[in-house]
């Protein structure tokens, strides 16, 4: 079975390599794709998300890493043939986020949504964080 974990990576977190690893494990190929989210302003072009999601996969011989900057997710899943969503889930509050979204792919292309929670270790971690510390100082960033 194939799965598709998608996601901003804006950066590339610890909690992402970790979800990637342990999804990995789980599914027969898993595709990381870098999605355009209008929600939030890139901090590194898509070319160096690639790029670091290709090193965050080194090892694990069936994840491919893709990206996808026009339409909705669903249309990706039809385009590629994939039925299965990854997503890491820190808390409630992320929950709570998603399940209208996994609802919504299901109704519009009956794909299903598949939640990993995230290691306790790294559950404090985002890349909306590891940014906004990346700004006030570049030497106290968690990876």
């Amino acid at each position: 079975m194939r799965a598709l974990f998608p996601g901003s990576f804006d950066p590339v977190t610890q909690g992402h390599q970790d979800v990637l690893r342990r999804a990995a494990l789980l599914f027969d190929e898993v595709v990381v794709c870098v999605m355009f989210n209008s929600n939030k302003t890139g901090r590194f072009p898509i070319t160096e998300r690639l790029d670091r999601l290709h090193a965050a996969a080194t090892g694990l011989s069936n994840v491919t890493i893709d990206s996808h900057t026009g339409g909705l997710l669903v249309d990706y899943c039809r385009r590629v043939g994939i039925g299965v969503v990854i997503r890491g889930v820190r808390n409630v509050h992320d929950l709570d986020y998603e399940m209208p979204m996994a609802h919504m792919n299901h109704e519009l292309a009956g794909v299903e949504t598949f939640f990993i929670a995230a290691d306790p270790a790294h559950a404090h971690v985002s890349s909306t964080l590891v940014t906004a510390m990346s700004q006030q100082d570049p030497g106290a960033c968690p990876k």
